[in-house]
């Protein structure tokens, strides 16, 4: 069975991400898809097993095998967090149903981390462009402002919510470079140490409910199996 096979027969959930799902798309934004696929059990059982990801078949478009997804999705990654919190589904199975009836035991504290440690890449990144060009690439400042409100959101409430709501406006003059990169820093920094300051107080558990998601894995593979 082939790649391009396996996500077009077995994928259990997809859906529509990047700035469609953020509310922040433009006439110009790509239709980013995301998607998550259960391997068939006897793939397994066999020296060379399944892929753990697949590029395609349409373009922008990628997807995990479940295991790997939740592995993922247990250390808190935010593109798979984000994921699984897309407002724009564009296909569910029961058992991808399953799997988003689990999204609550994905979320623990570990986002602070996985969250953070992502957003200092990504401003470190922002920081280089400004040394060398003088301004940022203002779409990906925008991106990284939108995650880390999303990041101290989820750290005060324990619900991930991934849509720009009130702030959409102005993140879009941000993209647009109408703000000034003093400005946009400033507002990172800000973000960030409201996360500090709500990771201590909000209602999210230490670690995620990993036995759960096992067992949800595990009934998968033997539903597959038969």
């Amino acid at each position: 069975m082939d790649d391009l096979t396996l996500v077009r027969d077995h994928t259990i959930y997809s859906c529509v991400m990047g700035s469609r799902a953020f509310g922040l798309a433009t006439e110009a934004s790509d239709t980013d898809v995301r998607g998550v696929y259960l391997a068939p059990t006897p793939l397994f059982w066999r020296f060379e097993k399944p892929p753990t990801h697949v590029e395609g078949p349409r373009d922008e478009e990628f997807s995990w095998e479940l295991e790997r997804f939740c592995e993922l999705a247990l250390r808190s990654n935010p593109n798979v967090l984000e994921c699984l919190h897309s407002p724009l589904v564009e296909r569910v199975t029961p058992v991808g149903r399953e799997l988003l009836d689990l999204r609550g035991a994905f979320l623990s504290r570990r986002a602070h981390t996985s969250f953070t440690q992502y957003a200092k890449s990504q401003h470190g990144k922002l920081l280089a462009d400004v040394r060398v060009h003088g301004a940022p690439r203002w779409k990906h400042a925008m991106h990284l402002l939108r995650l880390l409100g999303s990041c101290r959101d989820l750290l005060r409430t324990g619900r991930l919510t991934i849509d720009a709501g009130p702030e959409r406006e102005r993140l879009l003059a941000v993209r647009r470079g109408e703000v000034g990169w003093a400005e946009v820093d400033a507002w990172m920094t800000r973000l960030a140490a409201e996360s500090d300051a709500a990771l201590d107080t909000g209602p999210l558990p230490a670690e995620p409910d990993r036995a759960r998601v096992e067992d949800f894995l595990r009934r998968a593979r033997r539903a597959s199996a038969a």
